[in-house]
């Protein structure tokens, strides 16, 4: 019977290889014997081949024999004693009882040595430290959250920044190596596991940590991963201690209260979607607002410290605005822990208060006298002209979209108009979204609900959504009129077709990850693509506002340089670092993001000073503190195109002189208000949680 069809024959090597495989297979002793027997095969013939080789071995044949056994012997260590056949066999006994127990504690060495460094690199080990930062969980905010860390100024800059995530060791070793940056003297430590392990979270020391940090992740479950990372930890420290801060962020608000219970009391918590919502509601009527908040958020230059305010105790706030040549003061610290950004003029500095301040560092906010430098002859007195309603476009639709179009909707220029463009379906007839407050203490931050009413429309131009309330007592619908639209957004010929012409600024958001096969900033990439086609065929730019998701996508947005270009994950991880520093100034950045209160604004030059003459910075502080503002820098016109800064210049010396253009803008801080009876922004004012949030 002849060998089947299709198979191919089976070689003498092929059997032999299977059959000595299978035999290695049965057990350790057999994988020992095999080993005998290849030592024996080629260590005996070889000594005989040697010591027949040798002029001087001896010329009888069991001279020979012995001498053979004697090279043999010493090779495989069982003793090369000759004599009586019993005498050899001891030796060889004894030889062999040695090699086992030699090869036994070197094979329990190594181990011991290979399961050590395996634990080593899988980052289970304890970590010992004192005043350390711990940074829980791994997100895209984690990079720049521990090189933010590293960067900040002594003495505040932690000796030891742990990093506890359930991946692997090395991977976020070399994560963090390549976009990190550079750690200088502080060291960064990585340990491996679930940080909602009591047991795993243990390892990085907690208890003595001077702050914990909970990041969420980019997964749909991010939030309730972080709630149950706040619950390991309370287990951890225990109940009523005092335990570090805890700065915790999440993304939607049904987590906010819970998250705050379970940070304890000396807890903060970020709700990362509502503070992009509100930066990119801002940046719509404000151009280059993300560059200077970037400028601010970052350790690179100069951020906002608190300094003494001894000096000026009893007098006005508007006092110290001009008491420091190379430090900027935005507002007051009392001695309540209250912050108060901007405060009037004439508000008395009580003792005990101290000066939130623009500065390089806590040391630098230097007093001096810098009235003489105020030239008043050049302070312009015309008041500015009233900004008009504007028309603009929201091109994509994500989960933030509906808190863009709330905050739109707080801080639009009255009569506005808002379309919506997008090819989902339109927004349900009522859809909840996030508090807009950053909480310091439990039960107080007031919340924003976003929803909207359906109407039925077949045309692309049909209004079928315009009804979106807040709770703060204003009405909405005077300040912003807002028009939900379907279109194939994924065709170009759509973008294309756009009329720019009736529009003073767009808002592009991408979709959420995961919502499609391709990442996120794709598809914003290919519309601000489009749009800048568009800009280049009408010779007309416009203001665009784009949220990216990649800190690397940045440099690839093709934009104009009146546009702005928001990170949303960079912006909460240098929002988180500030914090970590200095848990007052939860309040400070909360205030500043908010549709009410103080906020940062770039204003024409002109508004200060006469466009073309020369003064100094302490001239335009002077101006703007006239006007209920505070100056903490300017924009050059001429330098809008130039990176990196784009003309942004924060924090300048006082005593700084140059010719003022009419396109140059100054970076003020400045209350607006946020509806049209002042009764509403009165309300508003009362409720704002950085008056009450945060105590010392």
């Amino acid at each position: 019977m002849g060998r089947p069809k299709g198979r191919r024959p089976v070689s003498l090597r092929d059997r032999a290889r299977y059959r000595f495989d299978r035999t290695l297979a049965r057990s350790t002793g057999t994988l020992m014997g095999w080993l005998v027997i290849t030592c024996l095969a080629v260590v005996v013939p070889v000594s005989a081949l040697l010591v027949w080789t040798d002029p001087g071995s001896p010329r009888s044949l069991s001279g020979r024999l012995t001498a053979a056994w004697r090279v043999s012997a010493e090779t495989l260590r069982l003793g090369a004693l000759t004599g009586t056949p019993l005498r050899m066999v001891l030796s060889a006994l004894l030889g062999l009882v040695a090699l086992l127990c030699v090869s036994t504690l070197v094979g329990v060495i190594t181990t011991g040595l290979a399961e050590r460094m395996a634990e080593l690199s899988r980052g289970r080990s304890t970590v010992l430290e004192q005043g350390h930062v711990v940074v829980l969980g791994w997100s895209d905010q984690v990079t720049t959250v521990v090189s933010e860390l590293v960067a900040a100024q002594a003495p505040n800059r932690p000796r030891a920044v742990v990093l506890l995530a359930d991946r692997d060791k090395t991977e976020m070793e070399q994560a963090l190596a390549a976009r990190g940056g550079p750690v200088g003297r502080t060291r960064v430590i990585c340990r491996s596991g679930p940080a909602s392990d009591p047991g795993v979270l243990a390892l990085v020391s907690p208890q003595t940590a001077s702050t914990v940090l909970v990041l969420p992740s980019g997964e749909p479950t991010a939030d309730a991963e972080v709630l149950r990372i706040l619950l390991a930890l309370r287990a951890v420290l225990g109940e009523g201690t005092g335990g570090p801060p805890v700065l915790a962020a999440v993304r939607d608000d049904r987590y906010r209260a819970p998250a705050r219970l379970a940070a304890g009391p000396h807890g903060t918590v970020l709700e990362t979607d509502t503070v992009t919502a509100r930066l990119i509601a801002q940046c719509v009527g404000r151009p280059g607002l993300s560059l200077v908040l970037r400028d601010l958020l970052d350790f690179a230059g100069d951020e906002f410290h608190f300094a003494d305010a001894t000096a000026f105790h009893g007098g006005p706030f508007g006092a110290t605005l001009l008491g420091h040549a190379g430090s900027c003061v935005v507002g007051l610290l009392t001695p309540q822990g209250n912050t108060l950004l901007n405060p009037p003029a004439d508000t008395v500095v009580v003792p005990g208060s101290r000066l939130i301040v623009l500065t390089r560092d806590d040391d630098t906010a230097q007093l001096e006298d810098c009235r003489h430098l105020v030239d008043p002859s050049v302070i312009a007195t015309v008041q500015p002209p009233p900004e008009a309603a504007e028309r603009l476009l929201l091109l994509g639709w994500n989960r933030r979209a509906p808190l863009v179009v709330s905050q739109l909707r707080q801080t639009a220029r009255p009569g506005s108009v808002l379309d919506v463009l997008t090819d989902r379906a339109v927004p349900g007839p009522r859809e909840p979204e996030t508090g807009t407050r950053t909480e310091t203490e439990a039960g107080t931050g007031t919340g924003t609900v976003v929803g909207t009413e359906t109407r039925t429309g077949t045309d692309v131009g049909t209004e079928v959504g315009t009804d979106v309330g807040t709770e703060a007592g204003t009405e909405p619908a005077a300040r912003l009129a807002v028009r939900f639209r379907s279109a194939a957004l994924s065709r170009p010929e759509t973008l294309l077709g756009l009329d720019l012409a009736a529009y003073d600024g767009l808002v592009v958001l991408g979709p959420d990850p995961g919502a499609g096969p391709d990442r996120p900033d794709d598809w914003t990439l290919v519309t601000l693509l489009a749009l800048r086609l568009l800009e280049e065929r009408t010779g007309r730019e416009v203001r665009v506002v784009t949220e990216l998701t990649d800190d690397h996508n940045r440099p690839l947005a093709p934009v104009n340089p009146g546009s702005d270009v928001i990170v949303s994950g960079k912006l909460t991880g240098l929002l988180m670092a500030q914090i970590a520093q200095n848990r007052h100034l939860a309040a400070v950045f909360d205030e500043l993001f908010s549709a009410d209160g103080s906020t940062i604004c770039l204003r024409q030059a002109g508004t200060y000073v006469r466009p073309g003459s020369e003064a100094t910075f302490a001239t335009v502080v002077a101006a703007a503190r006239d006007r209920g503002e505070c100056a903490i820098g300017y924009r050059r016109h001429d330098r809008r195109t130039l990176a990196p800064d784009h003309g942004v210049r924060l924090n300048p010396h006082k005593g700084e002189r140059r010719e003022w253009s009419a396109e140059d803008q100054v970076v003020v801080l400045a209350t607006e208000p946020t509806g049209p009876a002042g009764a509403a922004g009165q309300d508003a004012e009362e409720h704002r949680p950085g008056r009450a949030d945060t105590r010392a």
